[in-house]
């Protein structure tokens, strides 16, 4: 009977490793050593010679199918087992080996479970689908690439599709936590707005915070997850999001705190008010052309320039400090905010309440309009073509503020074309520059004193002037004066590292 030997002779060394095994076994009919290494790596000699499969990046479960193991990986497409670290495209592929005793299959299934579930990867996943977002194919995105990617890693989910705006915040304010480690949201960057808006509303919100949040992209823009996988170097595609998840790696995010009186909403992505903001919202009128509808509208925009009335005022971050004039706080203070939501008649407050700071105290800078553009980021992408803030930073605490005051229309032509660089910034009509508070009070428009602007945040509209798209729907805010504040890597998503 062929017998388990693990690398070293010694029967002590198999003890000291229990992960590690080495044995003869069958693959494509032939018998050879396969190996499993103490730091994670399947190793056998085949007839192309030595092959190695990394269980961190490269292996995604396995199965047992009578005598034999199937092994569920994920390698580069056209190449054999193989490091998945360049930017190729990605494929599922099975890699199939038969030990040659039942003992050893025993042994092999234990050391392959202990190997997987060491790396410290989620299990049970609340998955969101946005069947309206983008071109409408988040469905599709789902069944085609993360489904299959979740089954064969072994992770089992609940699925929700969203069915209107906001869904995704009710559902994730009320949520059993305890059934899952983490949340996806297979859509634009709107529903991970809304999840970690219903997650800052729950009573118990400073655990539920701590909930891992994946995305996938499915929607117009994909800002969050183009970034989290740029910063590797990997393409903003659903295998490489969803592998990302599934390998469970993470990394904290900056949450903006807006208020307006009684009224709160936290940012993840950025606000926009002025060109962006008008671009991103009016353009949904052609939003049969998916992410084509940007481009084609942002020309529209600029050969009739709007300028806009108003005032922004923000501290600083140091270095830049030199920007606008001083000025003293003009915004609510915390005295202020806990009386407009302590006032009789109104609902106790609950969940989280914003960064404890005292913005009287703070060294405020301001800057007055009339502006072209008013755009606050808070990671660098803020689509998977646009690098809005390419200094911006998952969780410095910080937003990264770009802005345009005065410019002829050729220039933002040019600044279109650069936003895929991020050298749009190294304008001498770009004013960049990071903040850790910021107050807008938006105003009319210059050429049309009656009607305002749109603020965007992360997608959606925040607040709309008078004379706006839309002018007439219900928004969550004014157009008035509202203020922001950081908190440094209140929440946190899954991202390759």
């Amino acid at each position: 009977m062929d017998q388990l030997r693990p690398e070293s002779s010694s029967s002590s060394s198999q003890q000291h490793h229990p992960n590690l095994v080495s044995d003869r076994v069958r693959i494509n009919g032939a018998v050879t050593v396969l190996t499993l290494t103490a730091d994670g790596k399947l190793r056998w000699t085949g007839g192309e010679g030595q092959r190695d499969l990394t269980l961190e990046k490269e292996v995604l479960g396995f199965a047992i199918e009578g005598a034999k193991i199937r092994v569920k990986t994920v390698v580069e497409k056209g190449g054999g087992i193989c490091c998945v670290g360049s930017a190729g495209t990605l494929v599922r592929k099975d890699f199939v080996f038969e030990p040659l005793n039942r003992d050893a299959q025993v042994l092999w299934c234990r050391c392959l479970r202990d190997s997987l579930d060491s790396l410290g990867r989620p299990k049970r996943l609340f998955v969101f689908v946005n069947p309206f977002g983008g071109k409408n194919c988040a469905s599709k995105i789902f069944f085609d690439d993360v489904k299959p990617l979740l089954e064969d890693a072994g992770v089992q989910f609940t699925l929700q599709e969203t069915k209107y705006r906001l869904h995704a915040k009710d559902v994730a304010s009320h949520l059993d936590l305890s059934k899952y480690d983490g949340i996806v949201c297979v859509s634009g960057d709107g529903v991970l707005a809304e999840v970690v808006n219903g997650l800052l509303s729950r009573d118990d919100w400073s655990e539920a915070i701590k909930m891992p949040i994946g995305m996938v992209p499915a929607g117009t823009g994909n800002g969050m997850v183009k970034s989290a996988l740029d910063l590797v170097g990997e393409p903003c595609k659903a295998t490489n999001a969803v592998l990302a998840i599934i390998r469970g790696h993470k990394r904290t995010l900056d949450v903006a705190t807006m208020v307006q009186g009684g009224v709160k909403y936290f940012s993840v992505l950025m606000l926009a008010w002025g060109l962006v903001a008008d671009i991103d919202i009016e353009s949904e009128k052609y939003r049969w052309m998916g992410s084509a509808r940007l481009e084609f509208y942002a020309f529209q925009r600029i050969f009739n320039m709007r300028k806009y009335n108003g005032c922004i005022s923000f501290v600083p971050a140091p270095g830049f400090e030199a920007y606008g004039e001083p000025s003293s706080y003009s915004g609510e203070s915390p005295a202020e905010l806990n009386s407009s939501l302590e006032q009789p008649g109104k609902t106790r407050r609950c969940g989280y309440q914003g960064p404890d700071v005292d913005l009287t105290t703070l060294n405020w800078r301001t800057i007055n309009g009339p502006f072209v553009s008013v755009w606050l980021h808070n990671v660098p992408w803020g689509a998977e073509d646009t690098m809005a803030a390419p200094d911006a930073k998952f969780s410095d605490g910080y937003l990264d503020l770009i802005l345009i005051k005065d410019c002829p229309k050729l220039f933002l032509l040019s600044f279109l074309t650069q936003l895929s660089t991020g050298d749009h910034v190294t304008s001498e009509y770009v004013v960049y520059l990071k903040v850790k508070a910021f107050i807008l009070e938006p105003g009319s428009r210059v050429e049309e004193t009656t009607k305002g602007g749109i603020i965007d945040v992360d997608g959606e509209v925040l607040a709309r002037g008078n004379g706006t798209y839309k002018c007439d729907e219900k928004t969550l805010m004014a157009y008035d004066k509202l203020q922001i504040v950081v908190d440094q890597g209140l929440a946190t998503v899954y991202a390759p590292v």
